[in-house]
């Protein structure tokens, strides 16, 4: 099933993955799972296979960031010296994962805090030696029902957890890491994968309203509107004021056709103090549709100026002023559209109309009405503007050459 809307611009909202400052990392260690390389498969069993007392460990990724004139080859020796210094072989493995990545496990402390101590000492003792940033994603065993094996995966998610506060930070997996692996599954177009990540890290934290909502938007991309309804409503439970989550619910009323109930909930959306783009978009675009005309400007007026860069804000009201016969103050809402966006066909229509209404540069509007039907060309309405240009044109018999000198 497919949503049909005036843009791709509207669309199910996703919370960030965390509430503090923080920067989505450029390369994400996570996409390493989806194609393990050998050595990734080769640390994974040796986690499995290893006969670990107490059958508790604490498995940890590492990256070290270099200097441009840095000696890769010599991260790995001073890996292995601080591993051995920090650590009891005996009790403990590693592996070099890929140039300046690098994987280990160890077992045998008395608690989760004796464990972090160790861990943030190896983190120390690289800097120090190394000069360098060190990243680190940790996860424990047992943890839940993840198996010996999945600890290693867990722990590279957790690595992109950590990439979040910058190369020098270092993050247990949680929920937010699984929110954190969701979404970027989410934005790689896999989205079963992606609801099993927030369905674990609702295990975790069955009250994560990111989460919650993160698993709604995935059902209703999925087309599955009922479910996606009762995830947002399961949100809205925890908190009635959750901006993303009441833009959500506006959206699918919207999806369904019940536009009233849909401006209910997306106006609800508005009053927060949060000035967000797809709210006030959706709110003009249903507004429109109600031939609300005159409540439906401020909202648009208000989307163009949180995103000026969306060509789609200017044509909805160059529209407006179409229908309400104002052709000069849609021709120029139009010809902004058109500057953002030179392959918008309805505004290549529009502002040709816009013209034509005008009785000024029939043949520029006749040059643009054609573009817009070369790029919709079973667009109907854009065929009858055209029609209507050269009718014009042709009954006023006026050349380039003349209609140029009638516009000095």
């Amino acid at each position: 099933m497919t949503f049909k809307f005036s843009s791709k611009e509207i669309h199910f909202l996703k919370t960030d993955s965390d509430d503090f400052k923080i920067k989505p990392p450029k390369t994400y260690f996570g996409d390493l799972l989806l194609d393990k390389s050998d050595k990734l498969f080769t640390f994974e069993r040796r986690i499995t296979k290893t006969k670990i007392p107490g059958k508790k460990f604490l498995c940890a990724v590492i990256q070290i960031s270099l200097t441009p004139d840095s000696i890769l080859e010599a991260s790995e020796d001073t890996f292995k010296e601080v591993f051995n210094s920090s650590l009891d072989h005996k009790k403990g493995i590693w592996e070099n994962l890929s140039q300046n990545f690098f994987a280990l496990a160890f077992w045998g402390y008395k608690n989760k805090k004796k464990a972090s101590q160790l861990i943030v000492s190896l983190k120390d003792k690289l800097s120090k030696r190394l000069k360098a940033d060190i990243l680190i994603g940790f996860s424990t065993f047992p943890f839940h029902d993840f198996s010996k094996s999945q600890t290693l995966g867990n722990a590279i998610k957790a690595a992109d957890h950590a990439a979040f506060f910058g190369p020098n930070s270092m993050a247990p997996f949680d929920a937010t890491t699984l929110n954190i692996s969701g979404d970027r599954l989410y934005q790689l177009d896999k989205l079963e994968m992606a609801m099993e990540d927030y369905q674990k890290g609702l295990e975790i934290e069955p009250d994560n309203i990111n989460l919650i909502n993160s698993l709604g938007v995935c059902f209703g991309v999925m087309g599955k509107l009922n479910m996606a309804k009762l995830e947002f409503e399961k949100a809205m439970k925890i908190n009635p004021d959750e901006l993303t989550v009441i833009y959500n619910i506006g959206l699918l009323y919207q999806i369904e056709g019940d536009i009233d109930k849909a401006i209910l909930y997306l106006q609800k959306a508005h009053g927060s103090k949060l000035s967000v783009f797809e709210v006030e978009l959706l709110l003009g675009h249903l507004l429109i549709k109600k031939k609300h005309h005159e409540q439906a400007i401020p909202h648009l007026e208000k989307a163009s100026r949180i995103n000026p860069k969306s060509g789609l804000t200017f044509r909805m009201k160059g529209e407006i002023y179409l229908e309400e016969n104002r052709p000069e103050k849609a021709g120029l809402e139009f010809n902004t559209a058109i500057k953002l966006n030179p392959g918008d066909a309805a505004s290549l229509s529009g502002y040709a109309k816009s013209l034509e209404l005008q009785g000024r540069n029939l043949n520029i509007a006749l040059t643009l009405a054609k573009k817009s039907i070369s790029l919709e060309p079973d667009n109907k309405k854009f065929k009858k503007r055209l029609k209507t240009i050269q009718t014009k044109i042709n009954d006023t018999c006026l050349s380039p050459q003349k209609e140029l000198k009638q516009q000095h």
